[in-house]
């Protein structure tokens, strides 16, 4: 008996150790990552070093640093008239943006930015205000040339990048002055090519670019940039139903404002080619008539058009009978006079096109000479 009490106790004193020496699970840590899973606390990212930037960051600092002082602040004034007071003065407009274009204090923004306006100012990055005076327009590309007298050491000329570079893809840089918010500069990549807006002056511009870098109200004239800082484009307009930026923006290409820009500068007007004919562009004869294409209304005697054999309207006892109709230029339709501006613009003075018409119920070709129109000629 006492020896079964001893083995008992012994066995008791055996379990007490054994208790004692089991080991105590750790409190689970809410911080502690589980296999598989990120840590909930992730790791602090180390400085970097003074100076650092990744590549993109850089250019975009450097294309802003280079371009900035070349971008302007184009505001127009208009006379507003008090009738009850019986007063008129001067109030702000309108605004947009423009940039230099060379040393002589020429300026490029839109038509729009100073259409209608009575007086425009010029504000430079260092915010000097010079009064600018309007040396031509073009509203059939939105596209405007002021010139203002400041010091050589403002005119800094933008640098006039090769429309045969554009790809999409790739970046695009936005500056200008939205909302009136002078040097603002967005960043993003040419969308589209290609594209076809109806312009200020009631034409549709072909060849826009479509960007998604941000333009606002008051971006409109400013220049758009490729990462060498060369112009590529000049900002226009947005698409939006809102009137801010939706992320689809246009602007006129760099090959349309090299081409016209000079032409302004020397004449104060873009030269406008055609075939040296009358027509209406407002076709309000071919709106009467239902019919699809332009109709030549007079062909002076003596011009390439005559010689090419075009035949316009006569007029007898019994009414007009027209002559020929244009219903294409080369391979490309042409419908309205909106058809026939932008298949002659795309030619030189002197070029020879061929020409489609319907004279009666016959159709025929003609082989017509380009050339270049005066202010008071025909298209």
């Amino acid at each position: 008996m006492a020896q079964g009490t001893r083995r008992a106790a012994r066995l008791f004193a055996l379990l007490l150790v054994l208790s004692g020496c089991k080991k105590t699970q750790p409190t689970p840590d809410a911080t502690a990552a589980t296999p598989g899973q990120a840590s909930a606390t992730p790791p602090p990212v180390p400085p970097l070093s003074p100076g650092a930037r990744i590549e993109d960051e850089r250019n975009t600092i450097d294309v802003f640093k280079s371009c900035a002082p070349s971008t302007v602040f184009v505001t127009q004034t208009r006379v507003m008239v008090d009738y009850f007071g019986g007063v008129a003065q001067e109030v702000p407009a309108g605004s947009g943006s423009g940039f230099v274009w060379d040393d002589a204090g020429h300026i490029v923004t839109n038509f729009h930015v100073v259409e209608g306006a009575r007086s425009v100012s010029v504000t430079f990055h260092d915010q000097q205000v010079f009064e600018a005076k309007v040396v031509g327009l073009e509203p059939r590309k939105d596209i405007a040339v002021l010139k203002v007298e400041a010091p050589a050491n403002l005119l800094a000329p933008i640098k006039v990048g090769k429309a045969t570079q554009l790809e999409v893809g790739q970046k695009a840089v936005a500056i200008g002055n939205p909302f009136g918010l002078d040097h603002t500069l967005t960043t993003g990549v040419i969308s589209a090519l290609g594209r076809q807006v109806q312009g200020a002056g009631g034409v549709t511009i072909r060849d826009m670019i479509q960007t998604d870098a941000a333009i606002n109200p008051g971006n409109s004239g400013g220049p758009l940039l490729d990462s060498t800082g060369q112009l590529i484009g000049m900002n226009t307009m947005i698409f939006s139903k809102s009137g801010s930026s939706a992320g689809i923006g246009f602007a006129v290409p760099v090959a349309t404002v090299a081409r016209i820009v000079p032409q302004i500068i020397k004449t104060g007007r873009a030269e406008q080619l055609g075939l040296g004919i009358g027509i209406d562009p407002m076709q309000k004869l071919e709106r009467r008539l239902g019919l699809r294409g332009v109709i030549v209304l007079a062909v002076p005697p003596g011009s390439s058009a005559a010689s090419a054999g075009l035949r316009g309207v006569t007029q007898s006892g019994r009414g007009i009978t027209l002559g020929d109709v244009i219903i294409g230029v080369d391979e490309k339709r042409v419908e309205t006079f909106d058809d026939l501006y932008t298949a002659l613009d795309a030619h030189k003075p002197n070029d020879v096109v061929k020409v489609t018409v319907v004279r009666g119920d016959q159709t025929t070709t003609l082989q017509v000479k380009v050339v270049v129109l005066n202010p008071a000629g025909g298209n």
